[in-house]
């Protein structure tokens, strides 16, 4: 049994094809076939169910699979210690981060890091929180940009920051001409549009509608927040927005009214997060410093949002 060996069987079990897995492990069909098959002999079990159109693994073959996963990750942990004793700031960083986060947070924070950092090649994957941690899981991923709580013993968490909410709402709805702050109560029975499923940003909202006693928008569910965006200024319905979601360089959008929420907004949490077994732990710390010397007015929610009106003076009239 050799290291190629299980990588073939972690290819096979993740793709269930022989030409997929070999075209994932840069070999012929017939040699990683040959290659399973020879593990097989060796190990005395059968790993793979041969079936016309798929490849099954056996019970057997699937804890196998796994435990192979699991070894290949330490592998690569080795790997890595070796490479940064040599040099701590270069090699490679592969960081997820989900989807209504890292189009607003990354042009402010990768500057930072390539001036602290100019050796370092950061490899950025946008996925929703569940694929992110199970990419962590597999040892896909060095770390992940995620929002809070997360419920992980296996990962060690940095606090990064904490990030505003503002209401979006049309120019030409009645909230947009308030004279005051917005209070959480003021949501009550209003109903907002919220992302789909698997958007942690949905989780976050409708913890918020509950606490104001608000409800959500049935009958249509956004893919992104630029869709959310787009229909609050087509006054279909008012939503959340995050801070960094409408700080330049983010355009700003015509008839799209930001109201900020007096005293203590609703915001996320966001931390850094990495599997407490990782060898590249004290570079992940000073790369999470980094994420944390964000500019203050990036997270300023009164600056981002729309300014108050004036309120409307009655004119006088002189005595004669």
């Amino acid at each position: 049994m050799n290291l190629r060996d299980l990588q073939y069987l972690v290819a096979l079990a993740e793709h269930r094809h022989f030409g997929r897995a070999a075209d994932a492990c840069f070999v012929s069909q017939p040699t990683l076939s040959t290659q399973i098959k020879k593990l097989e002999d060796e190990l005395g079990v059968p790993l793979v169910e041969r079936t016309p159109r798929k490849v099954l693994l056996t019970e057997v073959g699937r804890d196998i699979a796994i435990r192979a996963r699991d070894v290949l990750n330490e592998i690569e942990q080795i790997r890595g210690v070796a490479r940064r004793t040599l040099d701590p700031e270069s090699g490679t960083v592969r960081l997820g981060i989900f989807p209504t986060l890292g189009p607003y947070l990354l042009p402010h924070a990768l500057p930072l890091v390539r001036a602290a950092f100019p050796r370092l090649e950061l490899l950025l994957v946008e996925e929703k929180t569940e694929a992110v941690l199970r990419l962590l899981r597999e040892g896909k991923l060095d770390a992940g940009i995620l929002a809070l709580p997360l419920h992980e013993d296996s990962l060690h968490t940095e606090f990064l920051f904490e990030e505003p909410f503002l209401l979006a709402v049309s120019g030409d709805h009645p909230l947009a001409h308030r004279q005051a702050q917005l209070k959480l109560d003021d949501l009550s029975n209003q109903n907002l549009l919220l992302l789909e499923d698997g958007h942690c940003l949905r989780d976050q909202a409708l913890e918020v509608c509950h606490m104001a006693g608000a409800g959500e928008r049935s009958g249509f569910r956004a893919t992104s927040l630029e869709t959310l965006r787009q229909m609050v200024a087509a006054n279909v319905g008012i939503t959340l927005l995050p801070v960094t979601a409408v700080k330049p360089p983010v355009a700003p959008v015509e008839n799209l009214h930001l109201i900020e929420f007096k005293g203590h907004p609703p915001s996320r949490r966001i931390a850094m997060v990495w599997r407490k077994s990782s060898a590249m732990d004290g570079f992940l710390r000073r790369l999470a410093a980094i994420f944390q010397q964000l500019p203050a007015d990036l997270l300023d929610a009164h600056t981002a949002a729309t300014p108050l009106a004036a309120p409307a003076t009655k004119r006088r009239t002189a005595r004669r």
